[in-house]
């Protein structure tokens, strides 16, 4: 999905509030599984309990503009959560039968990586190998980086004019100059939500904003997603990261996040925009 255009040009002072927010007042309902959206009540004590203050958000007892927008995202956000992202997301079985009738109907031959598990549970890498799948057959034969194990690298007249920090899951064409960027995580045997998949999600953001800088200073864009996959993981345990994602989208720090099913979706129009 991308950012909903009404909250993609916010100052970044919203964000901060966003954040303050959905940490006093919490991300998500425990009772109901679903993520919340906060009462003016609940911010209000959020604030007093952290001594901040609130006429930004709140004046004369009326909601100000500004007030007006933080709770419109902040419904926002619950709401493509819970009513757009959740169905999309899919478990490891549904993630092989997708993987298994595009595997029959494209015949592919870009690299299908196997997962890290043993035994019983060693297995193609599905979500992986679904992105794999879709790119390959979009490029139509064109050049595509599916592992790069080199740094991201932009040049001006052939000499490094920026090096990304971290390596990334795949590139097109390559990671010298790329049109695009992305970012796997699918952790369909994941079983508690750990910090090495909370890392996962500050990666990322490590990468949009060195992006975003590039962009800003040397007017290159280069083309930045994520695409993300388990329902386990990422609804029934982190669910607050998934607010947090939505968060990083909205703040320009990813052109598109794509969450399990919508990859097959989204993919074809994605990659025909790079070409």
């Amino acid at each position: 999905m991308k950012a909903n255009s009404e909250y993609l040009q916010m100052p970044r002072h919203f964000w901060a509030y966003v954040r303050t927010i959905s940490q006093g007042c919490g991300y998500t309902d425990r009772k109901t599984k679903k993520v919340k959206i906060p009462t003016i009540e609940s911010i209000i004590k959020a604030f007093d309990d952290l001594g901040l203050d609130i006429s930004e958000i709140l004046h004369n007892g009326h909601l100000t503009d500004f007030g007006t927008q933080l709770l419109g995202y902040f419904e926002y956000r619950a709401n493509v959560l819970n009513d757009y992202v959740k169905p999309r997301l899919m478990n490891k079985d549904q993630a092989q039968q997708v993987f298994e009738e595009l595997y029959s109907e494209l015949s592919p031959n870009c690299p299908l990586p196997m997962n890290k598990q043993k035994g019983e549970k060693k297995a193609n890498a599905f979500f992986t190998c679904i992105i794999n799948m879709l790119i390959e057959h979009e490029i139509n034969g064109r050049i595509c980086d599916y592992d790069p194990r080199k740094l991201t690298t932009v040049t001006n007249g052939g000499r490094p004019l920026r090096t990304l920090a971290r390596r990334v899951d795949g590139a097109y064409p390559s990671v010298v100059n790329p049109t695009a960027i992305w970012e796997i995580k699918e952790y369909y045997y994941t079983t508690t939500f750990g910090s090495r998949v909370a890392d996962g999600v500050y990666e990322t953001l490590l990468d949009g904003m060195e992006l975003s800088e590039l962009h800003e200073h040397e007017g290159i864009k280069v083309h930045h997603y994520l695409m993300i996959d388990d329902y386990f993981t990422w609804w029934e345990c982190g669910r607050s990261y998934l607010c947090r994602i939505i968060d990083m989208l909205h703040m320009g720090y990813a052109d598109e996040v794509l969450f399990g099913y919508e990859v097959v979706e989204r993919i074809p129009k994605i990659v025909n925009e790079w070409l």
